[in-house]
């Protein structure tokens, strides 16, 4: 369970949910988390419990990744304070189910913001140090909704489409230059995600009985780190799901239309 001793890694969107348990796993794992997110109260709270339960250095910084020269300054005073990073999780992400016609132009500006530019910013800013070292990690949580969009989630599929585009046009740009690239492809997870993304709770209604829990799969995370793990896809049946949708999307929007609907 030593397997990150002496690892600093970046976690963005750290203060809850799956966030919460991978810096939690870290720690396990003898690492230095550095924790980013909105709530000082929460991040405050988290480092203080794991001190006690793992000891070692966690460090917390507060930030709202939708603004991007906010986010900026915090990854450059980052780098003065705590040296280069080796790895880096970008887990921050928000949704908001609606049709793209009665949309909220704000909340349109605000997934993008988080779930595509942070990833962009952050990367960007870690990555020329990793190069130099020719060692890390950059694991950029994605979503199987960017692999199988579907109604009332346009924009965040959109947004989860372009960041395992990045992903994986990353990952061949610094193959054989020591650093791994990874992304997460993930279902439903028992978060507090779905109470801004479905304020209503029909659709987690729907699919409370397939959500993933966020401790097993920060687990399964933190065991692949610096390891050359291309995907991590999770549940697998419905990775499956996305491998038929490309195959033959007509069917598979005929055949599931009825489970799309459902948000």
């Amino acid at each position: 369970m030593k397997s990150l001793a002496g690892k600093k890694i970046l976690v963005t969107g750290a203060s809850n949910g799956l966030g919460m348990y991978l810096a939690i796993h870290i720690a396990m794992r003898g690492g230095e988390p550095i924790l980013a997110a909105r709530s000082s109260e929460r991040l405050k709270k988290l480092a203080e419990v794991i001190k006690v339960k793992f000891g070692g250095e966690v460090h917390w910084y507060c930030a709202d990744l939708s603004r991007d020269e906010e986010w900026k300054s915090i990854l450059m005073k980052i780098r003065d304070e705590q040296g280069p990073v080796d790895a880096v999780i970008n887990n921050a992400g928000i949704g908001r189910f609606s049709e793209v016609a009665e949309s909220n132009w704000e909340d349109i500006e605000n997934m993008l913001s988080v779930n595509v530019t942070s990833v962009f910013r952050t990367t960007h800013h870690v990555l020329p140090e990793l190069l130099q070292h020719g060692k890390g990690h950059i694991v950029n949580i994605a979503s199987q909704a960017g692999k199988m969009a579907t109604p009332k989630s346009a924009v965040y599929s959109a947004s989860k489409h372009a960041v395992l585009g990045f992903t994986n046009a990353l990952r061949m740009e610094v193959k054989n230059q020591g650093v791994y690239v990874t992304s997460v492809n993930l279902g439903p997870v028992k978060t507090n995600f779905f109470t801004q993304a479905d304020p209503s709770g029909t659709y987690q209604k729907a699919v409370e009985r397939f959500m993933l829990d966020p401790n097993k799969v920060a687990h399964k995370i933190a065991d692949s780190l610096f390891t050359p793990c291309r995907e991590i896809n999770l549940p697998a049946w419905m990775n499956t799901g996305s491998k038929l949708y490309q195959l033959v999307p007509s069917a598979m929007e005929k055949l599931l239309e009825s489970q799309f609907r459902k948000k």
